[in-house]
């Protein structure tokens, strides 16, 4: 039992990565699932085929390394975060489809609560935001608009959780509802300062507090998963939404250390210690991992479009036939013209949170082509990511300790993108020769609780840099492309 199983269920696939007593991966398997997109701004996924591509990954990965169930030592889960699923404690078959974080559907009663005056109590308690991205409005939303499920809630049969909970339920037959901290603490309903289930903002969504799940460290035993599956029994031994477990996968571990991943969002986060920070720039407060019943805190900003603006290239404008396409026509671009695109397609996040905002691109002339789209759209990750390390740093003194920024997700592969990250931020930009830091992450977490992997700091000696980005562009030329960003941002809003 020298290898660790470690399952990374994404918002568009779902991947398995299997890791060697080393921690260096040997096999994977990923597979793509159905994006549902059933009214404008809604987004939902198929529970059954998520978890039927859960279960087909980690064996296609098993079968890869010709290893078997017995020769693994421990399960990792890292998940999307926020997308919420409701089933039933008897048979799991969930009463809707999942509702995916990045649905903007409960806009309206966000809007209300916080013109109600509870915006102030919900972020001093979680850390979060009224805003439609993460879980607690999406399951009030649930028990309100399908029908006869409150009656079923209320009536105790039915179980609420985000996706690591459904499939450790799945994985273990039912055994197991639990969650750990880092996923209670996006849920909305969970109260970061004391560690528990909130009552008071249960009660003012209307929610059973049966319905949560029991929550652990990221560190634990979360349950047994069934024989039946893979051949046989393996415990759950680490678990950690997929932006937590790129933190601890980066070594995050110092106060001031800072990452960001470039998935189909973005999202940075900065090591704050064991200080909550209270955000005035609208960025969030979280837990960035929890180990021995302590968190320690993050200050998170998001961003809800990153690579799913080259998938947009792709597959709305038709463009590029692959993401790295992106980099050979940014590279050609016309210098003399300035396009700025701002990617709102489900609105903002961080530090703007404007829901009802949409995408636009400005600067176009008769010569603007192909070329310079995909440079506007590569460049949106890098001036968006300023935005969020310039209110981190009006947040939070420590903010400043670290120039260097760690990088990771499938867009950090492109030099191209990566330097002008750097270049925008005047920052050096590091990357790891492990991209994948997130399946890493808790990869170790299940590692180190079997007593395969090392502890946090022999496990922070192992990172190893594969390329460093240095700023290159003129301190004139930057400030004056980003003065373009924010008057382009301006005049996107819708407020």
């Amino acid at each position: 039992m020298t290898h660790i199983l470690a399952i990374d269920q994404g918002t568009t696939s779902s991947r398995a990565i299997l890791f060697d007593g080393a921690m260096k991966p040997i096999s994977s398997d990923q597979q793509e699932f159905t994006q549902h997109f059933p009214a404008s701004g809604w987004v939902e996924h198929d529970c059954e085929e998520i978890w039927e591509s859960v279960v087909a990954t980690c064996r296609g990965a098993l079968d890869k390394a010709g290893l078997s169930a017995s020769d693994i030592s421990g399960i990792g889960i890292t998940n999307q975060r926020e997308t919420v699923v409701l089933w039933d404690k008897t048979t799991g078959e969930p009463v809707h489809r999942a509702i995916v974080w990045q649905d903007r559907r409960t806009s309206d009663l966000c809007a209300s609560l916080r013109d109600a005056g509870h915006e102030a109590m919900v972020q001093q308690k979680t850390g979060l935001l009224l805003d439609p991205y993460f879980s607690g409005t999406k399951l009030a939303w649930l028990l309100n608009n399908v029908d006869g499920v409150r009656a079923r809630a209320e009536a105790g049969e039915l179980l609420f959780g985000t996706i690591d909970s459904y499939l450790i339920w799945k994985l273990s037959g039912g055994a197991s509802h639990v969650t750990d901290a880092t996923n209670a603490a996006r849920t909305l309903l969970y109260n970061i300062r004391d560690g528990v289930w909130d009552a008071d903002i249960c009660g003012l969504l209307n929610i059973p507090m049966a319905l949560l799940p029991e929550v652990k460290d990221c560190a634990a035993d979360f349950g047994m998963v069934e024989a039946s599956l893979f051949g046989a029994e393996i415990p759950v031994l680490g678990v950690a939404g997929d932006q937590q477990a790129a933190t601890i996968g980066q070594a995050c571990f110092q106060p001031g250390m800072l990452k960001s991943t470039y998935g189909t969002g973005c999202f940075a986060l900065l090591n704050t210690g064991d200080a909550l920070v209270e955000s005035k720039n609208r960025l969030l407060g979280t837990i960035a991992y929890q180990f021995d019943g302590k968190p320690t805190y993050a200050l998170e900003g998001s961003i809800f479009i990153a690579g799913a603006v080259v998938q947009w290239l792709r597959d709305g404008l038709k463009i590029i036939n692959s993401a790295p396409d992106t980099q050979k026509l940014a590279e050609a671009a016309d210098d003399a013209q300035e396009l700025y695109l701002v990617p709102a397609f489900v609105g903002l996040g961080a530090p703007y949170w404007d829901a009802e905002c949409r995408g636009a691109i400005y600067g176009l002339t008769r010569g603007s082509g192909p070329e310079e789209f995909a440079r506007a759209a590569l460049e949106s990750v890098g001036f968006q990511t300023r935005d969020l390390l310039e209110a981190m740093q009006a947040d939070w003194q420590g903010a400043g300790e670290s120039s260097i920024l760690r990088v990771d997700g499938g867009m950090s592969a492109s030099d191209w993108a990566m330097q002008f990250l750097s270049d925008i931020l005047g920052a050096t930009v590091h990357r790891p020769e492990v991209l994948e830091t997130t399946a890493l992450g808790v990869a170790w977490l299940a590692g180190m609780r079997a007593g395969l992997y090392p502890n946090q700091a022999g496990f922070a000696e192992t990172w190893a840099l594969e390329q460093e980005f240095m700023p290159n562009m003129d301190e004139g030329k930057r400030e004056a492309r980003y003065s373009g960003w924010k008057d382009a941002v301006s005049r996107t809003l819708s407020r």
